[in-house]
Formats: C-alpha cells, structure tokens, sequence
C-alpha cells in the first residue's frame, strides 16, 4: 500500500503539514482526488451524513460541491496524539442563489500506519454572511502561502 507522508506516529510539525495537505486538497475541489487521502474503508460523520468508503467519499463531496460554490477553506490543528489530529476549520462559500457563508468546524482525525484517514469526524455550523464580509478572497485552488491562517485572521 502506498503512504501518504507525514505518517504517524504525529508531532506538532508533521500534525501541522498534514492539516495543511488536506487543506490544500481539499480546496481543489475534486472529489476522487481528494479520496485518496482516505483508507478505502473510510468511515465518516459529516453533518448528518454517515458514509462509508472512497465511493460514498466522491458522491458527498460532489453533492457538496455543487451546492457550495466558490469554497475556500483553512484548516488549523487544535490538539494531536500519535495517530490521531483534531482540526478547526473555517471555509466560505456560496449558494445558487449567491447567498453567501461561513462553515465553522471541527473534525477528528484517526490515521493507519500508512498516513491515510481511516475515521473522519466532522460537525459544522453554518452562518450567512455578506459578501463584502468576506475574508478568503484567493484565486479558486490552494491557499497562496501568504494569506493569513484562522489564528491570525483573529477567527
């Protein structure tokens, strides 16, 4: 089986660089790429949605992704033991109607022994927001290395 580096057991450093490796592919947008950070088994709690394995991974991430237009998202490590990493996240997106939001969230991370995410745990809130209260303003794809993370936003 392939690793997917950092691999546990995790410190801060490589806890921070796998954050930021979801992150970033997370903000590509592509479902199949995005599944393959996760085991084949994967199992997930996102909202109310509970789904098992990289096939049911594609079909809610395409169903979200449809629905939330223009997502950027950021990620920050909130605690981290040896293969497992809890996150803060914040992303912003728009509906059809152009009504834009901020998502706020947590997930719990567990990882094997190859880097890959066997459990996903994640609860979110969302808050509509105007546009001209938004803070993530990169172009579409990863964060540039530059803009400021959630700490340093102040959110």
């Amino acid at each position: 089986m392939e690793n997917r580096p950092p691999l546990p057991p995790f410190t801060a450093e490589t806890a921070a660089q796998k954050a930021r490796a979801a992150e970033d592919v997370w903000n590509t947008r592509n479902p199949e790429r995005v599944s393959f950070a996760y085991t084949p088994d994967s199992r997930w709690r996102n909202r109310d949605r509970f789904v098992t394995g990289r096939e049911q991974i594609v079909e809610l991430l395409t169903d979200k992704w449809q629905r939330e237009l223009e997502y950027r998202l950021i990620k920050e490590v909130w605690a981290f033991g040896d293969d497992r990493i809890a996150v803060r996240f914040v992303y912003e997106s728009r509906d059809r109607s152009g009504q834009w939001f901020r998502s706020f969230g947590n997930e719990n991370w567990e990882f094997d022994e190859h880097g890959l995410m066997r459990r996903r745990l994640a609860a979110i809130n969302d808050v509509p927001i105007v546009e001209s209260d938004r803070l993530f303003h990169w172009p579409l794809g990863p964060r540039p290395a530059g803009h400021p993370g959630l700490t340093e936003l102040g959110i």
